[in-house]
C-alpha cells in the first residue's frame, strides 16, 4: 500500500509538472502570435492567439483545480476539493465555446472586406505555434484519458494546434496564391471545430455536476445484479453518481427477505461492495437496511 501511494502521488506530481510547462509554452505562443497578427493584419493568426490565449487561461484553471483536489476534507468541507477539476473542466469549455463564437462574428466581418495580409510572419508563427502546441499535447496526451480536467486542456491545446495547421495551409495559399479570403474561411472552420469540442466537454462536467447517473453505468443492472445475492429482497431508492473522474457513489435501501442480524448484514455489504466496485467500477457503497419497511419499492424515488 505504501508503494502504491509512493506511485500515486509521483504520477500526479508528473500531470502538474507537465501542465505548468504547458502554460509556459502557451505563454510564450500567445505573445508571439498577439504581436504577429498585428504586424501581418492576419484575423486567422489574431484569432489562433486568442484561442491560445484562452488555452493559457485554461491551463492555469486546470492547473489550480489540480492543486486544490489534493487538498484534504474536513469537517466543512467532507469531500475536500475533489469537484475542482470538474468545474474547472466545465469552464474551460464554456470558454471554448464563447471564443468561437466570437471568432465566427470576426471572420464573417473580414470575409466581407478583406485585407492584404504578410504572408511570411504568419507562416513563420504558425509553424512556432504547431511545434509548441504539439509539444504540450504529447505531454498531456496519457493523462487526459483518465482525467476530465486534464482532457479538457488537452482538447484545447489538440484543436490548437490543428487551427496552427490550418493558419500555415492558409498563411501559403495567400503566399503563393493572393487568396486573402481564405484567411476568414480558415477563422470560421476553427470556430466551427471550437463549438463540436467544446460542446462535448460541456455535456460531459454538466452531467457530473448535475450528478446524473455516469454512463458506463446502467441502474437496472447493477439492481439485477444486487438483487441475485442471496437473503437480499429489492434494492431500491438507488442514486449512483460520479464525484469525479475515477470516484463513483451509489446509496440505497436494500429490503431484504428475513430479519438478519448486523454481522449477517456486513458479511453481505462486503459481497456487494465487491460485486458493484468489479462489475461497474462503484467504489463508495451506502446501503440502508429494511425488512417488512412500508415504503415504496421503486428502483427510483422523486424525494
Amino acid at each position: 500500500m505504501g508503494h502504491l501511494h509512493t506511485h500515486t502521488h509521483s504520477h500526479k506530481s508528473k500531470k502538474d509538472k507537465n501542465l505548468f510547462i504547458s502554460i509556459l509554452l502557451n505563454i510564450v505562443i500567445t505573445v508571439a502570435q498577439i504581436i504577429g497578427g498585428v504586424l501581418s493584419g492576419s484575423l486567422a493568426l489574431l484569432s489562433d492567439a486568442l484561442h491560445n490565449f484562452s488555452d493559457v487561461l485554461s491551463l492555469i484553471v486546470s492547473y489550480v483545480a489540480s492543486k486544490l483536489a489534493k487538498k484534504k476534507a474536513s469537517t466543512d468541507k467532507t469531500f475536500g476539493y475533489k469537484r475542482a477539476e470538474i468545474l474547472a473542466a466545465f469552464v474551460n469549455a464554456s470558454t471554448l465555446v464563447i471564443v468561437a463564437v466570437l471568432l465566427i462574428i470576426e471572420a464573417i466581418k473580414r470575409f466581407q472586406d478583406p485585407h492584404e495580409i504578410e504572408s511570411g510572419l504568419v507562416i513563420w508563427l504558425s509553424l512556432i505555434a504547431i511545434i509548441a502546441n504539439g509539444a504540450s499535447v504529447l505531454l498531456l496526451r496519457a493523462d487526459s484519458k483518465n482525467n476530465i480536467n486534464i482532457k479538457s486542456a488537452y482538447e484545447h491545446l489538440f484543436t490548437d494546434m490543428l487551427a496552427s495547421v490550418a493558419v500555415l495551409i492558409g498563411g501559403l495559399l495567400m503566399k503563393f496564391y493572393q487568396v486573402y479570403w481564405v484567411d476568414s474561411v480558415l477563422t470560421f472552420l476553427i470556430a466551427i471545430y471550437l463549438i463540436w469540442v467544446g460542446f462535448s466537454l460541456l455535456k460531459t462536467s454538466t452531467r457530473v455536476l448535475m450528478l446524473f447517473t455516469p454512463e458506463h453505468i446502467n441502474i437496472e443492472d447493477v439492481v439485477e445484479a444486487v438483487n441475485n445475492i442471496p437473503k437480499v429482497n429489492k434494492l431500491h431508492h438507488v442514486h449512483i453518481w460520479g464525484l469525479n473522474d475515477d470516484e463513483f457513489h451509489l446509496e440505497a435501501h436494500l429490503d431484504f427477505t428475513e430479519d438478519i442480524t448486523i454481522s449477517e448484514f456486513d458479511a453481505i455489504l462486503d459481497d456487494i461492495e465487491i460485486l458493484l466496485h468489479d462489475d461497474f467500477k462503484i467504489n463508495h457503497v451506502t446501503i440502508q437496511p429494511e425488512f417488512n419497511k412500508q415504503d415504496p419499492k421503486e428502483i427510483i424515488i422523486q424525494d
